[in-house]
Formats: structure tokens, C-alpha cells, sequence
């Protein structure tokens, strides 16, 4: 279906609304779909809802990694809010419209939290590199108020690039059909619908996600270079052992959260394959939120730990 239209004087018909394609080239599998992307989305919301909750209430706990984690864990729950409830809405309905100021909004959070998360991550390998390297000076390094300022600038950083790009996007009319190639409403294949030529902004978006993906992977890179140094100086194979195993959950999200950012954003030909960006963006919005909550609950220890004797503490006061 065609997104409605209105002409202009000039003669050129201009989008009022978009139509996102989803998954309706795939009619037959629309159940199967929607009740896998409900359960992975009820499993992600209570992974992370019980992350920020152990946290909050148990008080070993109460270290700048571990607040880094739940911060995470909210701006990842915001994450799949922006675009997995109105996915799975779309999946029900027979229409799948969205208007272009619902769109904009979409678009600016779901950037905005994207960048949040990439930012979150370079915090947290700078919290182990502070950890690992400077272990005598961590609570003075990393005091309350330097998290506060850290956290604030992770935020207001992640926000200002959404802002810029969302506004490059939708900085000139719509046209051509209106029809989103995807199931929500991403970079490219809106800007493909611009009825300006759009090269110019395509580029200076790119730019824009190259400095946010590959500047925060370069400076986790470069913390674990120094923790790796740090590590390989321990003497007992014990305790570096246990200084690693600190990292291993941290290095697990940051491969797979950072591996699908670039192969979305850092490509100049971003939406020349439709097919294969919703695929892709499958595993980013639904499979990645997901994996934040197993793999710090499975192969973090005091995760664990923190988890069994909160429990045990509700489980004694429910008797």
C-alpha cells in the first residue's frame, strides 16, 4: 500500500505519512513471528527489570561498574520500547502506518539510546581499566561525582548526535511512495524517501556514525590493551584468572553490540539491501537487548551471588 499524499503547487506529490513494510512480504509466518519477538521482549524486559533491581537493593553491589550496568540496563530496556512494541503491533494489524512526526520521535530515541549504549560501554572498559590499573586509586578516581558527571555526559553526548542526525533527515519533504523498507524507522531507508537529493546528508551521517562507533571501539580497545598489559603482569595464574573474569561479560556485549553497528552504519551503501538490514536489525533490536541481561547474569559471579541471596532473603520473609 501507498502512504497518503498531497500535492504541492509545483506539481510534486508529497508523504503525509509513512507506511512501514515490516514483515508483510512474509504474511504466513506473521503469528510465528510475533509470538518469538513477544517472548524475547518479555524475557529481555524482566532480565533487565531483575539487573536494576539486584542492584538497587543488595549493597555489594553498590560500585561504579555495577551502577554503570544498571544504567545500561534501563537505557537498553528504553531501547527495545522505541521500536518492539509498535513491531509487534504491526505484526496484528493490517495497517502499518506511522505518521512522519511519530516517526521523527522514533527515530531520534532509538539514536539516541543507540549512541547512550555504544558510550555506556566505553565508560564501563574505562571503569575496568581504572579497576585493573589503578586499583589503589580506584574510589578516588571514579567518586560518585565523577560517575554523576560521566553518566550526565554519556546522556547529553548520545541525545545531541540523535538531534543532528534526525534533523539532517527530516530537513526536507517526503516523497516517492512513502514506503519504510523496514519495521521501524531507521536511517536509511527514510532518507531514501527524500525528495531532495539526500547524498550529501547520507555522508555527513555516515561521518557522524563512524566518529560515534568507531571512536567508542577505539577507546575500549585501547583500555583493554592497557588492562591486558596489567593482567599479563600478575605472577599467579589465580589472580589473573580472576581480574580477567571481571572483563569477559563486558568484552562478550561489547563484540556483538559494536560487530552490529558497523555492519548497519558504517557502510556508505547503508539500505542498498533491504532484506538484509532487517535482518540484521533483527538481531540488534530484539537478540542484543537480550543478551545484556543473560551474559551478565550467567558469567558474572557476584551477579549471581547478589541474585541467589535476594532470593533467599524474599523467599525467608514470604515464610
Amino acid at each position: 500500500s501507498q502512504a497518503p499524499e498531497k500535492q504541492r503547487g509545483n506539481g510534486t506529490w508529497l508523504v503525509t505519512e509513512f507506511v512501514l513494510v515490516g514483515f508483510s512480504n512474509l504474511p504466513h509466518l506473521r503469528t510465528t513471528l510475533f509470538t518469538l519477538f513477544l517472548l524475547t521482549y518479555l524475557v529481555t524486559l524482566s532480565g533487565n527489570v531483575t539487573i536494576i533491581t539486584i542492584i538497587h537493593v543488595d549493597r555489594t553491589l553498590h560500585t561504579p561498574m555495577y551502577r554503570f550496568l544498571a544504567v545500561l540496563s534501563l537505557s537498553e530496556t528504553c531501547y527495545t520500547l522505541v521500536t518492539i512494541p509498535n513491531m509487534l503491533a504491526h505484526l496484528l494489524m493490517e495497517s502499518q502506518a506511522i505518521s512522519i512526526s511519530g516517526c521523527r520521535a522514533q527515530m531520534f530515541f532509538f539514536l539516541g539510546l543507540g549512541c547512550n549504549n555504544c558510550f555506556l560501554l566505553t565508560l564501563m572498559g574505562y571503569d575496568r581499566y581504572v579497576a585493573i590499573c589503578h586499583p589503589l586509586r580506584y574510589s578516588v578516581i571514579m567518586r560518585p561525582t565523577v560517575c554523576l558527571c560521566l553518566g550526565a555526559l554519556v546522556f547529553c553526548s548520545g541525545f545531541s548526535v540523535a538531534l543532528a542526525e534526525t534533523c539532517m533527515i527530516f530537513s526536507s519533504p517526503f516523497c516517492r511512495g512513502g514506503r519504510v523498507e523496514h519495521f521501524f524507522c531507521d536511517i536509511a531507508p527514510v532518507l531514501q524517501l527524500s525528495c531532495a537529493d539526500s547524498a550529501h546528508r547520507a555522508l555527513g551521517i555516515f561521518f557522524l556514525s563512524v566518529l560515534v562507533v568507531l571512536f567508542s571501539f577505539l577507546l575500549i580497545l585501547l583500555s583493554y590493551a592497557f588492562i591486558v598489559a596489567a593482567i599479563l603482569r600478575i605472577r599467579s595464574a589465580a589472580g589473573r584468572r580472576r581480574a580477567f573474569s571481571t572483563c569477559a561479560a563486558h568484552l562478550t556485549v561489547v563484540v556483538v553490540h559494536f560487530g552490529c553497528a558497523s555492519i548497519i552504519y558504517l557502510r556508505p551503501d547503508s539500505g542498498a539491501n533491504p532484506a538484509r538490514d532487517r535482518l540484521v536489525a533483527v538481531f540488534y533490536t530484539v537478540v542484543t537487548p537480550l543478551l545484556n541481561p543473560v551474559v551478565y547474569t550467567l558469567r558474572n559471579k557476584e551477579v549471581r551471588v547478589a541474585l541467589k541471596r535476594t532470593l533467599a532473603r524474599s523467599g525467608g520473609l514470604s515464610r
